[in-house]
């Protein structure tokens, strides 16, 4: 399973959605510090809140194979920049918890996940386990196996190891070498 790191703002359901996924009766905890458990790493929403910490989730997400922002879907405003993923070098995923809320603006919050760059995003409800399981399958999905040399190459034309190769593209093979 992938190891997973949460951030956003306190009180955007990241202790809870750690306890959702290892199937947990969800309790109010506040998270103090960063805290590792099993494969998911949850920090406290101060480190998102305030540019001080915010060194802090650049340096926890090289622990994680997977980074999620996580947003309520009433959250009164975004405290993640456009392009967000430049600085993570990780797959980015987006967490919308709260769906239930009755003030629920989930076009918005989404929007926002778009904007910093979420290539997938899961909608989420903690107490029901709403879209839990979908969470569950895709941090079970194997992260791609590559050589040196196939990430070598996928650097050469700017890319991640898990971004898969553009349409035509193919891996140079034992007599066709990288320069």
């Amino acid at each position: 399973m992938k190891k997973l790191f949460l951030m956003g703002r306190s009180e955007a359901g990241k202790t809870s959605l750690t306890q959702a996924l290892k199937g947990e009766e969800l309790h109010y905890t506040k998270t103090q510090y960063t805290t590792t458990e099993d494969n998911t790493i949850d920090s406290p929403g101060e480190y998102a809140e305030s540019k001080r910490f915010s060194v802090g989730l650049a340096c926890f997400s090289f622990e994680a194979d997977v980074v999620a922002i996580v947003q309520a879907a009433d959250e009164p405003f975004n405290l993640f920049s456009a392009s967000l993923r430049s600085f993570i070098l990780r797959p980015l995923i987006g967490v919308i918890t709260k769906i239930d809320s009755p003030y629920a603006n989930i076009p918005m919050v989404r929007q926002w996940m778009i904007n910093a760059g979420c290539e997938r995003i899961f909608m989420i409800d903690n107490k029901t386990r709403q879209g839990v399981d979908e969470l569950l399958e895709y941090l079970e999905e194997d992260l791609p196996k590559l050589t040196m040399e196939q990430a070598k190459f996928k650097q050469e034309l700017g890319l991640n190891a898990w971004d898969p190769l553009p349409e035509g593209v193919t891996y140079p093979t034992a007599d066709r070498q990288l320069s």
